[in-house]
């Protein structure tokens, strides 16, 4: 009877509130959300399907480039576009993209906060080519391929199409090499340096009060970090706290990485790091302890070979590895108990902090990291054997257009030569058409044909997640039929990567 009168109050509400805040119960979770007065939304919750960290958007308001942007928003990618003029773009893009004025042929324009956090750009810039003023008024014709009318070019092609888009490589180059977030092999799951509110809806506390224990604790953004913090109490039976993601939307494939990379600031604690790849509750989960060291920043790496499979601290001999291709969850936990039983030897009751400054996912393929749009054609020009008639007006007129291709041709060579991990797309004429066609990928530079922006903006956005997609210079046309899906890792492992 002592015992129990010994017993500190359980808080019965708070235990309630982590069921319904992790959905658990499906009926609390509805009434939650009816008291709270907002639906279920899951638009913040990470669909694990994307690289994580800023896509720098050049030629945002361009007929491709705004396309890209819209997909990119959609899809939840952090998008920044490069733009001259930043009210005429809110205008074209509306009022929830991020801008920022510059100008590629103006290097002083590309500064470092411009570049900040960036970890992949689409660059869909080119001088811009129209009907010869009085030749026609309607426009559209014109970029629908319908009627050819006499262009002429409004910039200079060796500004914008090759001294711009070395001015761009150049901010790039000095961007990736500073910040190795979100490089050539790393994957940025979480970036807390650059705090959201859909944080605050992806993390949430689950201590030891689900099993009748009074220990506290709870996620801030402080510093542009997350701290995990509270206060850790052995009292009912009880001993520790954790934070822990809802299931992600779609589960997080790392199966082509070696590991998980923590950067953190602990208290000289002992934490445990957990990885869960299944839906469950209550299931098993896979286990990496680590020390901190009071108040210092370390890197913590978690090498998948090495996680324990554990159900409730105790460890399962005839446990599976674990499946990296199905990454549900992440949890941070500070335990008075290591496995089986044993006691964590850095453990004491009582207050506790530990910053979390990014999770990424390390040792992975590359991906590209520049995606250009160029145009097919570019070597064409001079070529010994063109048939001139046969080509498409860019080839045949492209000195009267001041060299369009010819540059264009020196901007891809400067993507090619500056180390970054690219994709050169090389677009057969492009349309207003709806899209949703077959494409049909080809390298040489011969063919002709014609594809629409809508599927030239999808072909940038599939890209950034493709690694067969690195490296590579490639035309690409349209083909007859309709397509519902395209195979996309199929039509780039076809591609053979530029020598």
């Amino acid at each position: 009877m002592s015992n129990q009168n010994n017993r500190s109050k359980w808080d019965f509400g708070r235990f309630l509130q982590t069921l319904a805040y992790f959905e658990v119960i499906p009926f609390l979770s509805c009434l939650q959300r009816l008291f709270q007065g907002r639906a279920k939304d899951n638009k913040d919750r990470p669909t694990g399907e994307k690289r994580v960290g800023v896509i720098l958007v050049a030629g945002a308001t361009g007929g491709v480039g705004k396309r890209v942007v819209r997909r990119l928003v959609e899809r939840g990618y952090r998008v920044r576009s490069l733009v001259r003029d930043a009210h005429r773009a809110k205008e074209i893009l509306g009022d929830n993209v991020e801008l920022f004025e510059g100008d590629i042929t103006i290097p002083e324009t590309l500064t470092s906060a411009m570049m900040q956090n960036v970890t992949a750009i689409v660059c869909c810039t080119g001088v811009k080519v129209q009907p010869v003023e009085g030749d026609t008024p309607d426009r559209a014709k014109y970029y629908q391929g319908i009627k050819f009318y006499m262009p002429e070019v409004v910039d200079k092609p060796e500004i914008v199409d090759y001294q711009g888009i070395k001015n761009l490589v150049q901010a790039a180059s000095e961007q990736f090499s500073s910040n190795n977030k979100g490089g050539a092999d790393e994957k940025l799951i979480f970036d807390f340096t650059n705090p959201s509110d859909d944080i605050k809806n992806t993390w949430g506390a689950v201590d030891d009060v689900v099993m009748g224990g009074v220990s506290q604790s709870g996620i801030q953004l402080v510093e542009n970090t997350v701290l995990f913090a509270g206060n850790v109490s052995t009292e009912n039976s009880g001993g520790f706290a954790s934070i822990r993601t809802k299931n992600f939307e779609s589960p997080i494939d790392l199966a082509g990485y070696e590991g998980i990379e923590l950067r953190v600031r602990g208290d000289g604690k002992r934490y445990k790091f957990f990885l869960r790849t299944e839906a469950k509750w209550d299931g098993v989960a896979y286990s990496h302890s680590f020390d901190t060291v009071a108040n210092t920043w370390i890197n913590v790496r978690v090498p998948f070979a090495d996680l324990i499979p554990v159900f409730r601290a105790k460890t399962l001999t005839d446990g599976e590895p674990i499946n990296s291709s199905k990454i549900c969850s992440f949890q941070f936990m500070l335990s008075k108990f290591e496995y089986d039983g044993g006691l964590n030897p850095k453990f004491s009751p009582g207050g506790f902090a530990l910053q979390v400054e990014s999770i990424k996912a390390y040792g992975g393929e590359t991906l590209p990291q520049f995606i250009m749009i160029s145009s097919a054609g570019v070597t064409r020009p001079g070529r010994p054997g063109i048939n001139l008639e046969e080509e498409p007006p860019a080839v045949r007129m492209n000195e009267q257009l001041g060299g369009i291709l010819t540059w264009k041709l020196r901007g891809e060579d400067s993507v090619r030569e500056s180390g970054i991990p690219y994709t050169i797309i090389r677009p057969c004429a492009l349309t207003e058409e709806p899209g949703g066609k077959q494409l049909i990928f080809e390298q040489g530079d011969n063919i002709r044909g014609k594809v629409s922006r809508e599927d030239i903006a999808e072909l940038c956005i599939q890209a950034l997640e493709q690694p067969k997609a690195c490296n590579v210079t490639f035309e690409v046309k349209e083909g007859e039929n309709s397509a519902d899906s395209l195979d996309w890792q199929n039509l780039f492992s076809r591609l053979q990567p530029d020598r």
